[in-house]
C-alpha cells in the first residue's frame, strides 16, 4: 500500500523504536533542551519511536516523518518487530558496535524499545496528525517550520540506498523546513557496519555550495566517555549575521 506522491520506504530500512533517552544520548540533547525549544521539533525518520508522545510531557511538540506512515499502523508495528530482531541479531554478531548497551544485556536495553514501540502506537493512534507519512528529500512543510530537526540511522547508515547526491538533497531538505535560528542534526556517520562515511568532506562542501553551513560536534558518550559524533547544519547566512 502507498499513498499517492509517497515513494515506498526501501524494504531494507529498519522501522526503529527508540526511546527518547536514547534520542537524547544519540543527539547530545538534554530534557531540558527540549523543553525549551521555541517551536516543533521534526524527527526524520521517526520510524516507531517514542520521541513524539514522550516529549509531549516536557511541553515539546514532535512532529514525525516516514513513508511507513503510509501503511496501516498493525504493518508499521510488524516491521518495528522485526527491526528490533534484527537488532537484536546485529548486538549478538558484532557486541563491538553497540558499546551503549554495556553493562546491561542486549535484552534489557531492547525492553526500553519495546516501551517506545507501544507509546508510539498509542499515540499515532490518538494523534495521527503527528506522523506525517512522508520521504526525504521532498518534505510537506513550510520552509523554517522547526525550531530542531533530527535525522538518525538514515542517510550514511544505509550508503546503498542513498549515495552522495540523494544525501545531499536530503540535507538540503532537512535544512529548509527547519528555522533559521534553528539546526539540523544527524547521525550516525557510518554505516551499520560501522565504516564511516568516505567522502563526508566533500559532501560539506557541496553543502556550504548550497549556503549551509556544517560542523562534525564531537561530545562524549556517558556510558564509556568515548567519542560520538554527530553532523549539524544550519542555514550559513545565520552564521554570517552571527559575525556582522
Amino acid at each position: 500500500m502507498a499513498v499517492a506522491g509517497i515513494p515506498p520506504e526501501p524494504p531494507d530500512v529498519l522501522v526503529t523504536s527508540r526511546p527518547l533517552d536514547e534520542y537524547c544520548a544519540l543527539f547530545d540533547l538534554t530534557r531540558a533542551q527540549l523543553a525549551a525549544l521555541p517551536g516543533p521539533l521534526l524527527d526524520c525518520p521517526g520510524g516507531a519511536a517514542g520521541l513524539a508522545a514522550e516529549a509531549r510531557d516536557l511541553g515539546c511538540r514532535v512532529i514525525a516523518a516516514d513513508p511507513a506512515y503510509a501503511l496501516p499502523l498493525p504493518v508499521v508495528a510488524d516491521r518495528a518487530l522485526a527491526a528490533r530482531a534484527a537488532m537484536a541479531d546485529a548486538m549478538a554478531a558484532r557486541p563491538f558496535l553497540y558499546p551503549s548497551t554495556l553493562p546491561h544485556r542486549p535484552e534489557r536495553y531492547l525492553r526500553s524499545w519495546d516501551r517506545a514501540r507501544r507509546l508510539f502506537a498509542a499515540d499515532s493512534a490518538a494523534h495521527p496528525q503527528r506522523y506525517v507519512a512522508a520521504a526525504l528529500p521532498r518534505l510537506p512543510f513550510a520552509d523554517g517550520t522547526f525550531a530542531l530537526t533530527l535525522s538518525g540511522y538514515l542517510l550514511f547508515a544505509y550508503p546503498e540506498l542513498f549515495g552522495p547526491e540523494h544525501q545531499l538533497a536530503a540535507l538540503a531538505e532537512l535544512v529548509r523546513v527547519t528555522s533559521p535560528d534553528g539546526e539540523v542534526r544527524v547521525q550516525p556517520l557510518h554505516d551499520g557496519r560501522g565504516r564511516r562515511c568516505g567522502h563526508l568532506d566533500p559532501l560539506r562542501y557541496a553543502l556550504g555550495e548550497c549556503r549551509i553551513a556544517s560542523e562534525v560536534r564531537r561530545f562524549p558518550r556517558a556510558e564509556d566517555g568515548r567519542t560520538r559524533r554527530v553532523l549539524v547544519l544550519r542555514a550559513a547566512d545565520r552564521r554570517r549575521r552571527a559575525d556582522m
